[in-house]
């Protein structure tokens, strides 16, 4: 499936008042086409990393066959390969959609969403019901917002903070609950934890710390913001391997958490954070 051009998308529902859908409709989910946010980083049609976006949907609900509710949590993977992202707001009206809807098995449900957002995306989808488990903070890696520095820059982000000691190869996982950004259309904060695990020149923790506060007045979605971080720290600290998944908290039900790799790295373990 190619790109969705703007004249055949539906009325985008950002930054209005939306009726509670009453009815069943896969037209509300509202498709963005990833090149708009990799144009501006500089990426083609080659992507430099492989990856997912990895949704948690905490307010899915279904009439059974007999009209009695069901609610449900799910977990939903759209590849970072697809041509499209899903808006989050038109997922989340597109999900409530389903609220008055009967279906005689969970598992038609599941086939039905998973069949629905794999049209939107441009690529198969998956859908799990059920959500990972929480993290374990002492195990996710070692935290920079220790650092007692001074930052007096938050925005645009500015690749140039980052930097990293070629003489110096190291393998290790590194954390920051402080990354912060906005949304594009309604300047809403987003707030996210951050999971950094490379192998190669060290990484100057404390340049790091100030590049990822320089996005808290950016205003760009939860998917570009990671492929721009991976993009960055590429450029800049030459990594011979690299992983980036930020887990941003819950809004409207949803949270989202786009992983980006460098390609052949196997998937981070599912977890949550205890903000989310």
């Amino acid at each position: 499936m190619s790109d969705v051009p703007a004249a055949a998308a539906p009325p985008i529902p950002l930054g209005r008042e939306v009726a509670y859908p009453r009815h069943y409709d896969p037209g509300l989910l509202f498709p963005i086409a990833r090149t708009l946010g990799r144009r501006e980083i500089g990426l083609g049609d080659a992507l430099p990393f492989a990856g997912h976006d990895r949704w948690h949907a905490y307010e899915l609900s279904w009439l059974d066959g007999r009209g009695k509710p069901v609610v449900a949590t799910a977990t939903i993977l759209v590849p970072a390969a697809s041509p499209q992202l899903v808006e989050s707001k038109s997922l989340k009206l597109y999900l409530n959609s389903l609220n008055h809807t009967r279906f005689d098995t969970p598992e038609a449900v599941r086939a039905r969403i998973a069949a629905d957002l794999s049209q939107a995306a441009g690529a198969e989808v998956t859908v799990a019901f059920g959500l990972p488990p929480m993290a374990d903070d002492a195990a996710q890696g070692t935290s920079i917002d220790v650092l007692d520095i001074e930052i007096a820059h938050y925005g645009p982000p500015d690749a140039a903070l980052l930097h990293a000691d070629a003489d110096e190869i190291v393998e290790e996982r590194l954390t920051s609950a402080l990354l912060k950004s906005n949304c594009p259309v309604t300047g809403q904060p987003d707030w996210a934890s951050l999971h950094i695990a490379y192998r190669g020149p060290r990484i100057a923790r404390d340049a790091l710390l100030r590049y990822l506060v320089s996005f808290r007045d950016h205003a760009e979605f939860h998917e570009q913001c990671v492929e721009r971080i991976f993009v960055d720290l590429v450029a800049r600290c030459a990594p011979l391997e690299l992983s980036v998944e930020a887990r941003y908290t819950r809004r409207g039900g949803l949270d989202i958490n786009p992983w980006r790799a460098t390609p052949g790295l196997a998937p981070p373990t599912r977890l949550r954070d205890a903000r989310q």
